[in-house]
């Protein structure tokens, strides 16, 4: 049995925010002794703590969390913080952004697999970059 104490209710609701119910209710509704805890854990801790504390907006966390993911090499998570910073404002300039960005500090494949996990996001939602809006301020 769970404990829905303050912090699990809004990480929950977090949850459900970024990634819907299926990133919700049906990842903490339906874990097993195998990953009970670590869910519990980043319900409460992670979404209901981390996140909630105003020092930055949501929308720069999901930029930040989107960046350690790339950095790190977590396509997985990576793609599902995609649609996360999308549900939280992020633009898909600036998700496009970042990846590139990643390319001086992490290298080129690093940057390239970020590309393709927002392919897909993109393609997923019906998310489209054109025009591009490029630094100087001019579409493509």
């Amino acid at each position: 049995m769970v404990l829905k104490d303050e912090l699990y209710t809004a990480g929950i609701e977090q949850r459900r925010h970024m990634f819907g119910q299926a990133g919700a209710e049906d990842q903490t509704d339906h874990t097993t002794p195998l990953n009970d805890k670590i869910q519990d854990f980043v319900t409460r801790y992670c979404f209901g703590d981390i996140w909630q504390r105003p020092e930055l907006s949501k929308s720069d966390r999901s930029k930040v969390t989107f960046a350690m993911l790339v950095a790190t090499g977590k396509p997985h998570e990576t793609r599902i913080h995609a649609r996360g910073a999308l549900a939280n404002g992020v633009s898909a300039l600036e998700l496009r952004e970042i990846a590139v960005h990643a390319a001086l500090y992490c290298g080129i494949p690093t940057a390239v697999e970020a590309l393709q996990a927002l392919d897909e996001v993109f393609t997923e939602k019906g998310v489209t970059l054109e025009p591009l809006a490029e630094s100087a301020g001019e579409a493509r």
